[in-house]
């Protein structure tokens, strides 16, 4: 559910607004409304953000260490002199040594929370520092490479010599031509030809340059030189990688300071909130700003104005309010949250909180996708073995191997139920795996049983092709009517006060006259004759309700008359969002499909007698249907994404229960907690 919550206007002096400030954090559970106001970009916790984040950028590019190892800086004695320099600038030459600032291998981690002021931005500082030397460096070096690409062909010459001659009277020129322009070359015109290239001529040219040709410009070294410096670029770019990848033990250090920085943000952030009253004299300016707090801790906040002296009031937001989303739920849903979270799809204040509903359809869409018990079995495994050993070394069995076992625990029973375990033929399975599945939803000469009282709705045609895959589709679109209408009734209750309610009840029986219309289309089924009754009189409720939001009555009958054709689009969308449910068996089928190719491209051709061919062709069937099954299972994975997160957040959320995923996060101001 979506935790309600009060707004609340807050007011303090404005010379204790900082104080005051510190305190609302201490409390840790108001939602500060943020103004349109930027925070400066000079300040000091966006410098030391961007100092910092440019120095575990710089770090992150190579693997941490698994061990903790000397932390000096260096052991070459030749970077004695560059270290003592960087110690003075950072000011560590006031008698601190490196190993009282970064510790040594049997200290604890460096913190820089614990070192003074002055001294904490030194590391930042140094990796920054280090950094900006290797990007000049590799400047140097992508220019030094082009220079001797441009020169190499000439050789090593002096261009000095050249230029003596010049002195003398006598211009040489350099040119570098093609072999057409070379042809085309003034008979006057006094030239050398060097060795070239296939396609390239290299000329001295004397006295005059070749009209309409530009010479080659001389370079300002020779090549050797070139060469010579561009080796040591070379060894000074390793040096100083080693340097930078010597701090790659220290990014806990940085990330404990990117959370401090983080929190400092998030102050002058709810400082520039902070909204000055007007009209009242300087020496009596008073402050304020408003925020959201869930309605169980209002009480902590007036505990806090009563004892600081500060003005306070809360009411219900207002329709016109923007409330940040709080989702709570028993332990089972908000195993969704995170998902939720990662999708970017948090609903607003005022909409649905759809977590218990979406893991249940959800854990089906998955189970029927994957489809695979033998693939369910190996997730379960690997979840159950990270979330023991989550359990020993944090004392918490990980959310994330919570619901991955949820969701493969439906998946092995689908599997078994239909005698899904690896693409392995049911014919060939134990029989106590035998035992478990159900024969309609594999190879079974029947379709779905219905109770005796539905035998005179649900009319199965006479012939059908693959009873199995009958079957199967069936279950998919009862499923689609079950959710879609479960949609269509949490809309009637949101809007029960109203006569739109009403206009909800109609889309409800109009996606059961839909959805048997469906069954007529794809599986063959006789179409009851109240089918079309519900579709027309579903139509007629949305003309006549839908717009009854307050006013006159048949002025609104009017509006949803001239909403006929955004209705019959409507209706077809809502059509092809029960047809949308067959990709549960398209997607499922193809996986099972390809699981079958794998095992027949391993085994189909047999292994032969026994001897040395035989075990070549067990290693390689091995390998087919290891590497074979692996893809199909990521595949087969990506596809639950894709599909089934797409059935429950645009068919069921989106297009029926009409969110429109508004929200964003419940994020009090308060000090976060430091991670270990």
């Amino acid at each position: 559910m979506i935790v309600r919550m009060k707004k609340v206007c807050l007011v303090a002096q404005e010379k204790s607004k900082n104080e005051a400030l510190k305190k609302l954090r201490d409390v840790g559970v108001l939602h500060i409304e943020k103004s349109d106001t930027p925070i400066d970009n000079n300040s000091a916790a966006v410098k030391n953000k961007v100092k910092v984040d440019n120095a575990i950028g710089l770090i992150s590019e190579y693997k941490q260490p698994k061990q903790k190892k000397s932390s000096k800086i260096t052991t070459e004695k030749d970077d004695d002199s560059d270290l003592e320099r960087r110690h003075k600038t950072a000011g560590l030459h006031r008698g601190r040594r490196a190993e009282d600032v970064f510790g040594t291998e049997d200290e604890e981690p460096f913190s820089l929370n614990a070192v003074r002021a002055d001294v904490r931005p030194y590391l930042p500082d140094l990796i920054v520092g280090f950094g900006e030397e290797r990007k000049e460096l590799n400047e140097q070096d992508v220019t030094l490479s082009r220079e001797i690409s441009r020169i190499e062909g000439w050789g090593n010459f002096d261009p000095s010599i050249l230029e003596e001659i010049n002195d003398y009277g006598v211009p040489v020129y350099l040119y570098e031509i093609s072999l057409d322009a070379f042809s085309r070359l003034d008979e006057n015109i006094k030239y050398i030809k060097l060795k070239g290239e296939k396609s390239i001529v290299r000329l001295l040219v004397f006295d005059e340059k070749i009209p309409g040709i530009n010479p080659f410009t001389l370079p300002e070294k020779s090549l050797g030189e070139y060469i010579d410096e561009w080796e040591k670029v070379k060894i000074a770019l390793t040096n100083i990688d080693d340097k930078i990848k010597g701090f790659s033990n220290r990014k806990p250090s940085l990330d404990k300071e990117i959370e401090k920085i983080e929190q400092d943000l998030e102050f002058e952030i709810a400082h520039s909130s902070l909204k000055k009253v007007d009209g009242i004299p300087e020496e009596l300016a008073l402050c304020w700003l408003t925020g959201y707090i869930p309605i169980d801790d209002l009480d902590k906040v007036e505990k806090a104005a009563l004892e600081n002296g500060w003005a306070m009031t809360s009411y219900d937001p207002s329709p016109d309010d923007a409330p940040p989303t709080k989702l709570a739920g028993n332990p089972v849903s908000r195993l969704l949250h995170p998902l939720l979270y990662l999708l970017g799809t948090i609903p607003g204040y005022k909409e649905f909180d759809i977590s218990p509903s979406y893991l249940f359809f959800f854990s089906i869409f998955f189970a029927m996708i994957l489809g695979d018990a033998g693939y369910g079995v190996l997730i379960f495994t690997l979840a159950l073995a990270i979330g023991v050993t989550g359990k020993i070394k944090t004392g918490i069995f990980p959310d994330i191997s919570k619901l991955l076992i949820i969701l493969t625990s439906c998946t092995i029973i689908w599997g078994a139920i239909n005698g899904s375990w690896f693409a392995i033929p049911h014919e060939h399975l134990p029989a106590a795996l035998k035992m478990l599945i159900i024969p309609q939803f594999n190879g079974g000469d029947a379709v779905v049983a219905f109770p005796s009282f539905l035998q005179g709705i649900f009319k199965t045609p006479e012939v059908i092709a693959d009873k199995t895959q009958w079957n199967i589709q069936f279950l998919c679109f009862f499923l689609a009517v079950v959710q879609l209408v479960y949609a269509r009734g949490k809309r009637i209750i949101s809007e029960i006060k109203s006569l739109t309610a009403v206009a909800q009840f109609g889309m409800l029986i109009m996606m059961l006259g839909l959805y048997f219309l469906v069954l007529n289309m794809l599986l063959g089924m006789e179409l009851p004759f109240f089918a079309v009754i519900l579709i027309l009189g579903g139509l007629g409720l949305n003309l006549l309700f839908a717009e009854q939001k307050g006013g006159n009555f048949f002025a609104n009958i009017g509006k949803g008359l001239g909403n006929s054709f955004q209705l019959f689009l409507k209706a077809v969308s809502c059509f092809a969002d029960i047809i949308s449910y067959i990709r549960l068996f398209a997607v499922g089928l193809a996986g099972a499909i390809i699981a079958q190719i794998v095992n027949d491209m391993a085994v189909g051709g047999g292994l032969g007698s026994i001897g040395v061919m035989f075990f070549v062709n067990l290693l390689i069937a091995v390998l087919i249907i290891v590497i074979g099954h692996a893809l199909n299972l990521v595949l087969t994975a990506l596809s639950v994404i894709v599909h089934g997160v797409r059935l429950n957040l645009l068919e069921y959320a989106g297009n029926h229960l009409e969110m429109d995923w508004s929200g964003y996060l419940y994020k009090p101001f308060a000090l976060r907690k430091k991670k270990e």
